[in-house]
């Protein structure tokens, strides 16, 4: 049995790149986390005695029987060893296993096989979105070990304040060379906050005595978050497009602004998620990707209309989806070409629909914040907030308006 666990695999192989036709030599393949490690057994075995399929030799002979119980010791020191680390709750990466298993090691361990072993570790936990934001923060370390350090990789008893705060004063400084544009501070607070969490993740592991960061304060800058008004969202509901991949991306986007649906969670929609509440009216219901909470919308009439446009659309009978499918790249691109056409002046994006929900749909139109917050699936009421400050803003300038209108007719 080649196979150890879902994580940690033994194949035993003759290299056909090397030797001759008639004898090749052994090779242990060892796998990882699907990254791999070749280690020479520095035997060459007759081809015509290997069973390739069993990774054993074919047990007739002698030598067929010794090599094959070389080989099942070979492969319990591995496993035992993989099993030791894990134990010990060590970094398990090929190349720290290889060093464990020579006694090639201090016990030291380093920034990228901490980051290693995070990604590895958390990728079937957090999303494929997150998860990529942890490969850029992971990016710009690997950057800032080399352009500023001078060296490949860094011990993490190395790691203290100064280097904490060096990378933000690099990022915050970074200046990119292609079409990127330099990271806002809001874009730097979300990298150090990242580090700040593998950083715990090797505290917790005691890996780290110190905690680096305790002394860096995050600095979060508040921002008004971009909405669409009640005229403009009219402008894109009436607006008649004579391309249908625009009135589809209409659809979607309209949809999102009635229901605060990101868009993982609009392409992933099934019929099953419409379902008939407790009030005898149409919810959504379904758990959002991105925190995995449960989140329940009443449908108002407008999404209700754009469900029952999209029933017997042959591309979601086929792939059993509520509404259409389209990339997020695809979709936010159609959307600045939309709103060119629909005369809007505003960055549009599908995340936009999501705020509009937020503010132009409900807490305008007086639906209580704790409600606004349990429909858009946010796990703090404060990221509610930060839409309730835009609405007031908004009655602040109305009511400055008015104020002029008074002084005038005075």
């Amino acid at each position: 049995m080649n196979k150890t666990t879902d994580n940690f695999s033994v194949i035993f192989h003759l290299r056909n790149s090397q030797g001759t036709e008639e004898r090749q030599p052994l090779y242990a393949r060892i796998t990882i986390n699907r990254k791999r490690i070749e280690l020479s057994m520095k035997q060459q075995v007759a081809v015509a005695d290997w069973d390739k399929s069993r990774g054993r030799a074919i047990n007739k002979t002698p030598e067929g029987k010794a090599l094959n119980i070389f080989v099942d010791q070979l492969r319990s020191s591995y496993v035992a060893c993989y099993r030791e680390m894990t134990l010990q709750k060590k970094v398990i990466t090929p190349e720290t296993f290889k060093n464990e298993l020579f006694g090639d090691t201090d016990g030291d361990y380093t920034l990228s096989k901490l980051m290693d072993y995070h990604n590895i570790d958390m990728k079937d936990a957090l999303s494929h979105g997150t998860m990529k934001n942890y490969y850029t923060t992971q990016k710009y370390l690997d950057l800032f070990v080399k352009e500023r350090l001078k060296r490949k990789d860094i011990l993490l008893k190395e790691i203290n304040f100064k280097f904490v705060n060096d990378f933000a004063n690099f990022l915050r400084n970074w200046q990119p060379r292609d079409h990127q544009k330099p990271l806002g501070n809001n874009g730097l607070m979300k990298h150090m906050e990242r580090f700040r969490k593998v950083i715990n993740l090797a505290i917790k592991n005691e890996w780290i005595v110190k905690d680096p960061f305790c002394a860096f304060r995050f600095k979060l800058m508040p921002y008004a978050r971009g909405y669409l008004t009640r005229e403009e969202l009219a402008t894109i509901e009436i607006k008649n497009f004579s391309i249908e991949r625009l009135d589809t991306v209409r659809d979607l986007f309209v949809f999102s602004c009635y229901t605060g649906v990101a868009y993982i969670d609009a392409v992933s929609l099934k019929p099953d998620n419409i379902t008939k509440g407790f009030d005898g009216e149409q919810w959504l219901m379904l758990n959002r990707t991105k925190t995995n909470t449960s989140v329940k919308v009443p449908l108002l009439p407008k999404a209700i209309e754009l469900v029952e446009k999209y029933k017997p659309h042959p591309r979601c009978i086929a792939e059993g989806s509520l509404l259409p499918k389209m990339s997020n790249q695809r979709l936010n691109g159609y959307l600045k070409e939309m709103a060119d056409l629909c005369g809007i002046e505003k960055n549009l994006t599908f995340h936009l629909a999501r705020h509009t929900f937020a503010t132009t749909i409900t807490l305008t139109n007086g639906v209580p914040m704790e409600s606004v917050s349990k429909m858009l699936g946010h796990t703090k009421i404060s990221t509610t907030e930060l839409y309730a400050k835009v609405v007031e803003k908004k009655l602040s300038d109305d009511m400055l308006q008015l104020r002029k209108k008074l002084a005038v007719g005075q």
